[in-house]
Order: structure tokens, then C-alpha cells, then sequence
């Protein structure tokens, strides 16, 4: 446990030949080197070289700190979001706190951010979802933000001392089982993409109610049994959560459970028919939002050019799938005959699929693996069922996906947290919903 604020690095840009961005106010870069205005980071002979206007050389270093002086914040151009996933991008974006620039060894930059938490956080819950949500959807999301972070923190002190590694594979007699956690950052606490938590600045639309947000909750964490809780969220349900142990490692979290996205509760899915029925329903449940007006309150400009994300089609020619799963699995299955879930979490998830060739035949998982495999980026979620269309001989043609929901499913449904709030539901009642068992309390 803390008792104070912390400060955090944060991954901005990382592994990249040349950075540009402006300093919005003076910063001291090296000894009493103040400078403010546009700059280039570029290396040579293994150290980072700093120059302004003209190439006039700033500062060189192999770890330069570029220490805010007053209230200067820093702009970086070229920022990336969304990477490997269907709304990749670059923005330019600025930060509040301190930039440090490390050179690597295989001659590129990486950019971090030293910031505290709070000021982390209030970028974080102003571009995970939009800053006019409901409060009390932002209050929980920020208090959910701060304690999945610093649980991570925590946890990675004691990855090889007993805590559990970032990302695992393994493999035996026709079968892969890949699951991710967040990536194992060596040079900063967490990275500023959907890998870890969406952080892009403080030109997102940050509103008075998003900072009310963070000063009301500061603080504040969610623990379960005198421990912060690690507590995941995702974009869409689709109507029913699922377990921990389903998305990463074979453990079970008491407070990362399935349960069902409404105020009653739904059956859990059980069996490959009750897949079926799930995925071709739209129950009442609080993410199945038909109101555009409504999503277009709560979500970012680049989320909503994501549609039909509660109940979602994609459809392969046959020779199209096997290319894709020839490029993203690095197997060539040949003739593709056949996809079949094998087992599912209790949201429809599949969690082990076998996929069945001429030349080969894969068991494949968990869910994010699943996802990658079939889709150019990754499909919305593991929630899904398939039908293939198939000539007189029973070779496929097509391959068709049915699926629910948008993202891993573990945790708090972020789209129905904001209905909840928008119906009444205060933070605390919308955090014990997701998160059961739990209770919040302030620590600084």
C-alpha cells in the first residue's frame, strides 16, 4: 500500500528512428540549458541528440530529462493509438510533467512521460470514453483506472518472485494456447495504447466534468480483501462478463467473475446451442444501446465509426480466411475444411477453437489469439458463431461470423457502466456491480 500520490512513466512513443514535437513553455534540458519551441530527437553514436530551429544542437545524452519549468507542457507529433487494432492512427497530442528521451540499442527513441497519477488519470478517463459521459460513469472509471494500475505496479514487482508473467504460450501435440497480459514494459510503468490504458493527452476533450471526477475520487481505490483490486474493463459485453482465468492466466480473481449487464440476471452460457440463441438475441441488457445520440455522448470520435459492436457480422470467401490465417498464425492450413469451438467462457467467449485444414490442424487460444488469427486486425470479440456456406462436394466457399460484443469481456463493460450511470446508478453501485464483492477506499 501508498499513502501519497505517485509519480509514473509513461510510454508515449516508443522504438522510433526520430521524434518531433514543440515544448509549450521553458524546459531545462540538460544543466541549465532552458529552451522552449519545436525540436527533433534523433541519435548518434548511441546517445540522444536534442536540436531546435536550424540543427542547433540542445542537448546529447544517452537518457536526456526535459524538466517542466511553471506550467509547460510538451506536444509530440506522430504520437501512435489504436495500434494493430482496426482504428490505428497518428495524432499529435500534449502532456502535462516531464518528457524523458532514452536512446536504445538498436539506434532508436523511445518518449516517456513522467507524470502523476491524478493528471494521469484525467487524460486516461477523457479518452478511454468521452469526457461529457455521465459523471458518475467517469467517477467509476477513473477509481477503476487508478486501481487496475496500480495492482499492475504491484503485481510486477513480483513477476519471478511469485507474481504471474505478462504473456505465455504454450504448445503440445497440435494445439497453442496464447494469452497476453499487458505487455512487459522495460523502460516505463505503462504505455499510453489499448495495450495497457488509453492515455492521449490533455487535448482530448477534457470537460469540468471529468476533472470533478478525478478531485471527487482522488485517491480512491477498489480493493478486495485489504488488496487493490485489478480491475479490467472493455469497451462492449455484449451482455453477459466472463472470468479472468478465460482472457490470461489460469488463476481465479474472486471479483473478475461473469456476470450478467443488467439489473436481472441472465443464464450463463453453457452449451454451443445456448451460443447460438445468445448471439442471434439482443437482450435487455445495459450495452445493447440503440440510441446514437446517446453514443455519441459517451464514446470518442474514432470509437463510434465502430458499429453494430452488440450483435456484429463478418464474412470471409474461404481463400480470403486462409490467407488471413496464413499471414497471422504463420501456418498454412491449405484447403480450409472446418472452424469449431471447442470450449467457451460463460459470455459465449470461445476459448479454445479448432481449425481444420488440408494440410494442418490447430487448437487454438484463448480469446485475444482466437481474435487475431481471424481478422486482418483482430474481430471485436471471441464471442461468435460460425456457419460456412459449402459447394456440392462439402468444400466451403464462405465462412460467416455471428458475434456479441466488443473486446475481451472481463470486468467492467465500459458502453454499459455509462448506461447504468445515465440511469441512475452512482459509481460505488455501478464499481459493485462489475466488480463483486469489493469495496472502495481512499488511500491518499
Amino acid at each position: 500500500m501508498f499513502y501519497k500520490e505517485p509519480k509514473i512513466n509513461v510510454g508515449i512513443v516508443d522504438d522510433v528512428p526520430t521524434i518531433r514535437g514543440r515544448f509549450n513553455g521553458h524546459f531545462s534540458l540538460k544543466g541549465d540549458v532552458l529552451f522552449a519551441g519545436p525540436f527533433e530527437v534523433k541519435t548518434a553514436n548511441g546517445d540522444v541528440v536534442i536540436s531546435g530551429p536550424e540543427c542547433l544542437e540542445l542537448a546529447r545524452g544517452r537518457k536526456i530529462k526535459c524538466v517542466h519549468h511553471g506550467k509547460g507542457a510538451f506536444t509530440l507529433s506522430g504520437v501512435p493509438i489504436g495500434i494493430h487494432f482496426h482504428w490505428e492512427r497518428k495524432q499529435e497530442q500534449t502532456f502535462h510533467g516531464d518528457l524523458i528521451l532514452q536512446a536504445l540499442d538498436n539506434g532508436n527513441i523511445t518518449a516517456i512521460n513522467e507524470v502523476g497519477l491524478e493528471t494521469y488519470l484525467l487524460s486516461v478517463i477523457s479518452s478511454e470514453m468521452n469526457a461529457n459521459a455521465p459523471q458518475e460513469f467517469l467517477k467509476a472509471h477513473a477509481i477503476a483506472s487508478r486501481s487496475w494500475l496500480m495492482a499492475m505496479l504491484e503485481r510486477r514487482k513480483g513477476i519471478g518472485q511469485g507474481g504471474f508473467p505478462a504473456r505465455q504460450t504454450t504448445k503440445r501435440g497440435g494445439e497453442i494456447i496464447r494469452w497476453y497480459d499487458r505487455e512487459e514494459h522495460l523502460l516505463f510503468d505503462v504505455c499510453a495504447d489499448d495495450h495497457c490504458q488509453r492515455y492521449q493527452g490533455i487535448d482530448t476533450n477534457i470537460s469540468q466534468a471529468a476533472r470533478e471526477a478525478i478531485s471527487s475520487t482522488r485517491g480512491v481505490f477498489l480493493l478486495y480483501r485489504e488488496k487493490i483490486c485489478d480491475a479490467r474493463f472493455h469497451k462492449a459485453c455484449g451482455g453477459l462478463t466472463d472470468n479472468f482465468e478465460n482472457v490470461w492466466e489460469n488463476i481465479r480473481v474472486p471479483y473478475l467473475r461473469a456476470v450478467s449487464d443488467a439489473a436481472a440476471a441472465h443464464k450463463l452460457i453453457d452449451t454451443e446451442d445456448e451460443a447460438r440463441q445468445w448471439v442471434f438475441s439482443r437482450p435487455d441488457v445495459y450495452c445493447n444501446v440503440g440510441d446514437f445520440r446517446f453514443l455519441r455522448k459517451i464514446l470518442p470520435d474514432f470509437d463510434r465509426k465502430t458499429e453494430n459492436f452488440f450483435r456484429w457480422r463478418v464474412s470471409y470467401r474461404r481463400e480470403e480466411l486462409e490467407e488471413i490465417l496464413k499471414e497471422k498464425s504463420g501456418i498454412d492450413f491449405g484447403v480450409l475444411y472446418n472452424l469449431e469451438p471447442l470450449k467457451r467462457g460463460p459470455s459465449g467467449r470461445i476459448i479454445r477453437l479448432g481449425i481444420k485444414g488440408a494440410k494442418e490442424s490447430i487448437i487454438v487460444g484463448k480469446e485475444l489469439e482466437i481474435r487475431r488469427w481471424l481478422s486482418p486486425s483482430h474481430l471485436y470479440s471471441s464471442a461468435f458463431v460460425v456457419s460456412a456456406d459449402r459447394d456440392l462436394s462439402g468444400i466451403p466457399t464462405r465462412f460467416t461470423f455471428h458475434g456479441a460484443g466488443w473486446g475481451h469481456g472481463v470486468g467492467m463493460c465500459q458502453i454499459g457502466a455509462a448506461v447504468m450511470a445515465a440511469k441512475g446508478f452512482t459509481a460505488g453501485e455501478i464499481l459493485k456491480h462489475y466488480f463483486r464483492d469489493t469495496e472502495m477506499r481512499k488511500l491518499y
